[in-house]
């Protein structure tokens, strides 16, 4: 008797090259519609919270460029016609600029740290990293801002303007481009240590009371299902258990040990 063809329009199910199916069963798989596991689930979460506060703290700095232009020092200039001049060539103006713009950042990256924390309560790199990339685009923002709302950088026209001998305001610099990262920096400092004081906490191992094999109370883990107790060795293979003594050792093996002589009655 032969074995049953394979009809044409079948193909056969030990083909190695057979084109697996695409429903859901036994041999299908789909690997476009895989469920979501809570890592990655986590991750893009974290992810578009970064995002946010990143543009919200970027959009912020419009605030720093506006109170930068209000609150930093002018540095006075004069002209004779032929040079423009500072009027007061002693002054520390333009350090106060700097000065100013860096304490501002300082106080605006504390700020936004603690809104963040307050909406999130919790930490984490990628929103950390959000605070520190909006908090460079942010002071990038309000620098431009306040020198271009700021006086003129065209100093010459502005001399011939005002006239000979009249005071004007030069234009409102940040020379030291370091300040641009007093925002992030303080931002950071800010969010971990509002995540350490006040951010959830990693749960601590319970500890609890059990008896040793001699009665005495341990303190400890409890020890898992099936563990050993502490202190107790597992005998070694083919050791003799405790209490037993074997054979002399001039007994032939297999033979029986040989019983002692009764003692004599006493008195004979």
């Amino acid at each position: 008797m032969t074995a049953p063809l394979t009809p044409p329009h079948q193909p056969s199910p030990h083909d190695p090259w057979q084109t697996p199916p695409d429903g859901g069963g036994p041999g299908g798989s789909h690997l476009g519609t895989l469920p979501e596991s809570p890592q990655e689930g986590d991750r893009r979460a974290d992810l578009r919270r970064a995002a946010v506060v990143a543009a919200v703290v970027t959009v912020a700095g419009f605030g720093l460029g506006l109170l930068w232009l209000s609150l930093a020092p002018r540095v006075p200039l004069i002209s004779d016609n032929t040079a423009v001049f500072l009027s007061d060539s002693e002054g520390e103006e333009a350090i106060g600029a700097d000065g100013t713009f860096a304490l501002l950042a300082l106080a605006f990256g504390a700020v936004s740290a603690a809104l963040a924390f307050w909406f999130h309560r919790r930490g984490g790199v990628a929103l950390v990293m959000g605070l520190a990339v909006g908090g460079v685009l942010g002071s990038v923002l309000g620098w431009q801002l306040g020198t271009r709302l700021g006086p003129t950088s065209d100093v010459v026209a502005h001399a011939r303007e005002v006239g000979k001998g009249v005071i004007f305001d030069a234009p409102l610099e940040l020379h030291a481009k370091v300040a641009l990262l007093a925002w992030s920096l303080a931002a950071m400092a800010v969010h971990l240590g509002l995540t350490a004081m006040f951010g959830p906490q990693d749960p601590e191992p319970e500890w609890g009371v059990y008896h040793a094999p001699g009665g005495a109370p341990v303190y400890g883990p409890a020890p898992s299902p099936g563990a050993a107790p502490s202190g107790w060795a597992a005998p070694s293979p083919g050791a003799a258990p405790s209490g037993w003594a074997g054979p002399s050792s001039g007994a032939a093996p297999g033979s029986s040990p040989s019983p002692e002589p009764p003692a004599p009655p006493s008195g004979s």
